[in-house]
């Protein structure tokens, strides 16, 4: 399986990157065990997550071809 990700802001700058392809072996894997995979950073409740342009959670389901993006806390004032 191979799925799109995107880095978006200070997380684009923390992982080094802003997109990439990644594939798993076997047919199952979460968005959880994507980010994993992908980044050194913890997994916390704050990194926002998007699933082919719709907002979910890290234990989304993936499937081949999807398109993950990964977005840092949205704050303002």
């Amino acid at each position: 399986m191979k799925v799109k990700v995107r880095y978006f802001a200070s997380l684009r700058d923390k992982i080094g990157r802003s997109d990439e392809q990644v594939s798993f072996d076997g047919a199952s894997a979460t968005v959880s065990d994507l980010w994993t995979k992908v980044s050194n950073i913890p997994a916390s409740d704050s990194i926002l997550v998007a699933v082919n342009m719709e907002y979910t959670n890290m234990n989304h389901k993936l499937k081949d071809g999807d398109e993950v993006a990964f977005f840092p806390p949205v704050t303002g004032g």
